[in-house]
């Protein structure tokens, strides 16, 4: 082969080679090409591991941009220091309830609120909650203990309640979460639990949950009815168009959301990173292309919520607004999977999404437009 045609083959194989590179570029494009349009400042992406705590890491989330927002400080927080705080809570009103309230490890972004109130907050390096031998978080054998526990004290026995079934908690929660610190130090300074909240506050009374109902009198608290909020903690009710209303004007100044709301439904996607409600959800071509959406409107939400549809089996953080190819609107959502999926742990969900499965959200009150506020009464 002469050196002219040993120069032709090679350019032909190169040309062949990025040929076909280009074709399998091509092919692994994303269906949803997502362009974000407001990302509001947040920590990265946790893993909360097999725990059912996703209320927890959302919630952290919350307070560590709000730390981020108010205080220009950025923390990594212990979530498991929250965790055991919920779990002697939840016993103690399961108790005072005579079993007649949920136990779960399940919980609401407004627990870590309370949490933190009372019992402060550490950062993670201090108490990771890993102890057993574990790299990530796993509960299911504590929480069938601590439930077992509980569940004993409630017979009542010895006639009475007796002191050592909060010991007897404690002791659980030591166990498989370790024993929490009660000192140390950040930034070369000492503080204990309640005197490093206190030193970033976040207070609970400036946070505020927003939730649409046709139930319920708009514009108004209602209680949330789901088994996950065992603090009964009420929501200010109004219409979907205003509920989304005020997700937008949170987002645009600066403000993230806690998100209670759905993801055991055939709209969430893990393979493509997106939640949507596709118009019929066995259409051949769903997961393959863009498909068309269901309008949600009211009535239609409140329906999913009454029949099941529309369960509180997740919470996420939401902290942004997108849109695809098509100029489809989307919400740039925090998850707590580690970085899995596509976006490396986030997720992107329709407008339409959050208007069929959200239950309720979190949030300051400042991100609430005045005119909003006013309305509501706050």
């Amino acid at each position: 082969m002469n050196k002219l045609m040993k120069l032709a083959v090679v350019a032909l194989l190169f040309g062949t080679g990025t040929t076909l590179v280009a074709q399998e570029a091509e092919e692994e494009k994303p269906i949803y090409q997502i362009t974000e349009t407001v990302t509001v400042r947040h920590t990265p992406v946790d893993n909360q591991g097999s725990s059912g705590t996703c209320w927890c890491f959302a919630g952290v989330g919350l307070v560590e941009a709000e730390i981020q927002r108010i205080y220009g400080k950025e923390f990594n927080l212990s979530e498991m220091f929250i965790v055991r705080n919920a779990w002697t809570e939840k016993v103690a009103k399961f108790v005072r309830m005579h079993g007649n309230n949920t136990l779960s490890q399940g919980g609401e972004v407004c627990d870590v609120l309370y949490m933190i109130d009372k019992y402060g907050m550490m950062p993670e390096s201090d108490y990771s909650g890993k102890v057993i031998g574990e790299e990530r978080h796993v509960h299911g054998e504590m929480n069938e203990v601590i439930s077992s526990v509980a569940r004993a004290i409630i017979k009542n026995n010895n006639k009475k309640i007796s002191p050592a079934g909060p010991k007897a908690v404690q002791g659980v929660l030591d166990a498989y979460l370790g024993e929490a610190p009660e000192e140390f130090t950040v930034d070369g300074k000492k503080y204990t639990p309640k005197s490093f909240a206190e030193a970033y506050r976040i207070d609970p009374a400036n946070y505020i949950e927003i939730c649409s109902f046709t139930t319920e009198e708009y514009n108004k608290p209602c209680m949330v009815e789901i088994p996950d909020n065992w603090t009964w903690t009420p929501a200010y009710n109004m219409p979907l168009d205003k509920l989304m209303e005020a997700v937008d004007y949170a987002l645009e100044h600066g403000f993230t959301l806690g998100w209670a709301q759905d993801v055991s439904n055939p709209g969430f996607s893990r393979k493509e990173g997106v939640g949507i409600v596709p118009k019929d959800p066995k259409d051949e071509n769903l997961w393959k292309e863009i498909v068309a959406e269901k309008i949600v409107t009211d009535e239609i939400h409140q329906t999913a919520y009454d029949n099941w549809d529309a369960g509180d089996d997740h919470s996420m953080l939401v902290v942004g607004i997108a849109k695809d190819q098509n100029g489809n609107k989307y919400y740039k959502i925090k998850n707590s999977w580690g970085d899995a999926g596509p976006y490396k742990g986030y997720w992107y969900c329709s407008e339409q999404y959050l208007r069929q499965y959200t239950i309720f959200f979190t949030l300051n009150k400042d991100g609430l437009s005045r005119a909003m506020r006013k309305e509501l009464g706050i």
